[in-house]
């Protein structure tokens, strides 16, 4: 097998490597913060190459066991050998995600911010429905997810939420998600069960660490403190520890209101902060992705990304690259693999 051209092996065991002497040295945990990414860095490469190995040693075997079949005339191996081509192939399919993820930031912690379009309950409902989705898929990957801010529904549902989504690659992964959802299905708050359609925009940005370089005047930057609404327990309640900050240059509006401190919250809101303004920086030096990374839609019909249809059929269709999955149920619970491949695949080929 030659995977390994494809995979970049050698590149990857040298960076082990690396990062193993950095490992090594003396002064490694004086920065308990930067030890630790490298110690995930480090981490994440070895179970890629681990896997790669695996799957390098099931094909040796399948081979094997195809060729002694031949020999034999022996048919009944076919099963076994089709059975293990199966898990081959889904492991491939999950190392090429890895290899699709080169550019800057991709191996960041990403911000996800989902707010509802225009049509109240129904699309407040459906937002929380996208939230419980990503929160699904970032628990089936092992990422660690931290709520900065919801604000629920008037009667049902979530008008807006922000999640830290924490784990190698959390941001190259996302990035997909960036853009305007659609629902269409009959509503549960419909008297009439007629069918409706709702909106809701989910904004994608890397968390960023101390070297990337954001100058934030904050005289530019107005602080506001409230109570928080949400869950927490008395404290929370009782004490204005949520914040918001509006960047007046942009109209840029970031809150936090689910740690317990002003403070932490405070922290929380600048990171956000940090993270939009680096986002609309590149948006400027990219201007030839623009569309796909950051231009404002309405959130409305004709401006959506992806549609999910209930009724009166079902599938999921991504309308940038074109991949469907009749079984919208199962992209709810958070399966959104095949979209997020197919999206970085197109992007790699700069078809979208």
């Amino acid at each position: 097998m030659k995977w390994g051209i494809h995979f970049d092996i050698a590149r990857k065991e040298e960076k082990i490597a690396e990062l193993e002497y950095k490992m090594g040295e003396p002064t490694f945990w004086d920065d308990p913060e930067s030890a630790q990414k490298i110690t995930q860095e480090l981490s994440d490469i070895k179970s890629g190459v681990e896997t790669y190995k695996n799957l390098t040693s099931k094909y040796d075997d399948a081979q094997t066991l195809f060729e002694m079949g031949i020999e034999e005339g022996d048919q009944s191996v076919e099963p076994d050998v089709r059975a293990e081509i199966n898990e081959i192939k889904a492991g491939l399919e999950s190392l090429q995600l890895e290899v699709l993820l080169s550019e800057p930031y991709d191996a960041n912690n990403a911000i996800l911010t989902l707010h509802a379009g225009a049509g109240g309950t129904e699309a407040q409902d459906w937002t929380q429905m996208l939230l419980r989705m990503y929160v699904r898929w970032a628990e089936r990957h092992g990422f660690e997810v931290e709520t900065a801010d919801l604000l629920p529904g008037d009667e049902a549902g979530v008008k807006s939420a922000a999640l830290f989504i924490k784990g190698h690659n959390a941001y190259g992964f996302l990035k997909s998600e960036k853009g305007i959802h659609r629902l269409v299905r009959i509503s549960p708050f419909d008297s009439n069960a007629r069918r409706h359609t709702s909106f809701a925009a989910c904004d994608i940005m890397p968390e960023l660490d101390d070297a990337v370089e954001i100058d934030i005047n904050m005289a530019d930057v107005r602080v506001d403190t409230y109570r928080a609404s949400g869950a927490g327990g008395q404290h929370i309640n009782k004490t204005s520890s949520a914040v918001r900050m509006t960047h007046i240059p942009t109209g840029i509006v970031v809150q936090c209101q689910n740690e317990r401190s002003q403070i932490q919250n405070r922290e929380r809101c600048l990171k956000m902060l940090r993270a939009k303004l680096f986002e609309i920086e590149m948006e400027k030096k990219e201007a030839e992705r623009a569309k796909l990374e950051g231009e404002q839609q309405k959130i409305e019909w004709g401006s959506q990304i992806r549609s999910y249809v209930f009724q009166p059929y079902t599938m999921v269709k991504d309308h940038r690259t074109g991949e469907e999955v009749g079984n919208v149920q199962a992209v709810m619970d958070g399966s959104l693999d095949n979209f997020i491949r197919a999206f970085l695949a197109a992007r790699a080929n700069h078809t979208i």
